[in-house]
């Protein structure tokens, strides 16, 4: 695999570690019983597209950093100050669904400029059609609270 395709694949991985730390963060906050469920499913989906793409990274003799993303940082310690000021509440899933579209923006990039071996599109095809999958089950959840 040449090298922009790797660098591609430790960004993804650097982004679903972000995302799952993120989602952790929010999930000890919660006020909201709704979301600790939406929260636990999102952890466990960032986890596992994180621990695939390590895989591959580890296949082809490089690192896959156990740790996010400076920004992730950032924006764990945002989501820690608004917690103590104003809870995690269902306010909360409209921002989430923006940060998941960016997810995806990132696997499409990666997916359009990188040349990857097929079994390898194939799964960053499969995780982003999961995370879009996810999207919509979000969007569904949104719609409804503001129907009820």
């Amino acid at each position: 695999m040449d090298k922009e395709a790797l660098e591609h694949l430790k960004i993804l991985h650097t982004s679903e570690i972000d995302a799952r730390d993120g989602y952790e963060a929010a999930n000890e906050h919660a006020e909201d019983d709704k979301l600790i469920p939406v929260f636990t499913d999102m952890i466990g989906l960032h986890e596992l597209n994180a621990q695939e793409i390590a895989a591959v990274l580890t296949g082809f003799g490089e690192k896959a950093s156990p740790d996010g993303s400076f920004m992730g940082a950032v924006h764990r310690a945002i989501v820690n100050v608004r917690a103590l000021f104003q809870g995690l509440d269902d306010g909360v899933p409209p921002g989430l669904i923006e940060e998941e579209r960016r997810n995806v923006e990132k696997f499409n990039a990666a997916l359009k400029i990188a040349t990857f071996p097929i079994p390898i599109e194939a799964l960053l095809t499969a995780q982003r059609d999961r995370l879009q999958q996810k999207i919509a089950e979000l969007e569904t959840r949104v719609s409804a609270s503001l129907h009820a």
